[in-house]
């Protein structure tokens, strides 16, 4: 799918959303295009290299951590799986990672080299369901950071992560809601976005965020 194809698809999406919710066309009138992309051939062992890192810190902390690792074992822009995969716990650690997220990170380049993580042109071939079965069999990543590579990376345009705070407190909001909906109980309140949730999903975050 080139570019302008899934561009497309994003006008496509935001026009049927509008049509279908009056309160989410308000959302859309007034943010504006939805700002999703679609990474062909992003490379999966990095990109959860990164979301790794990024568990439970903030943005600076953990973009100081990953430049550590892409710089000691790779090439300063990105790591090595090769290296990532001989290396020992200690020089791990060294680069500010705890324990956990050097363990996820060895386990993650184990079954990246084994095939349990597929390659990005597998994963496009693969339904969404799929992807999170096969990627969530590394250690420490969970179905949340799956998703967001699913949406992200991969431009899957029906993903709804509703075990995301900032997704339901938008959704709470959007719907003038007292309290927020547990997970479960939102899941089919989503069907009527269908096949387009990760658009939606983009502007609950945007109405959580107060715009």
């Amino acid at each position: 799918m080139s570019d302008l194809q899934f561009q497309r698809k994003l006008r496509a999406a935001e026009k049927a959303l509008a049509s279908s919710d009056k309160a989410l066309a308000k959302v859309i009138a007034r943010v504006g295009k939805v700002e999703i992309t679609r990474e062909e051939h992003f490379e999966p062992f990095n990109a959860l290299v990164r979301s790794i890192c990024h568990q439970q810190l903030h943005g600076k902390a953990a973009e100081t951590i990953l430049g550590r690792v892409v710089t000691k074992f790779g090439d300063g822009q990105t790591a090595e799986l090769q290296r990532i995969h001989r290396a020992r716990l200690p020089t791990m650690r060294a680069c500010g990672l705890s324990m956990a997220k050097a363990l996820a990170i060895k386990d993650l380049a184990a079954k990246c080299l084994n095939g349990t993580v597929p390659s990005a042109k597998e994963l496009h071939s693969l339904s969404d369901d799929e992807v999170v079965d096969r990627v969530t069999q590394v250690r420490g990543i969970g179905r949340w950071t799956v998703e967001m590579m699913l949406m992200f990376r991969m431009g899957r345009l029906d993903v709804f992560p509703v075990d995301d705070f900032g997704i339901r407190k938008g959704f709470s909001m959007l719907r003038g809601l007292s309290e927020q909906v547990k997970p479960k109980a939102m899941m089919p309140m989503g069907d009527a976005w269908r096949p387009y949730r990760t658009v939606a999903s983009w502007y609950l975050w945007r109405v959580a965020d107060g715009r």
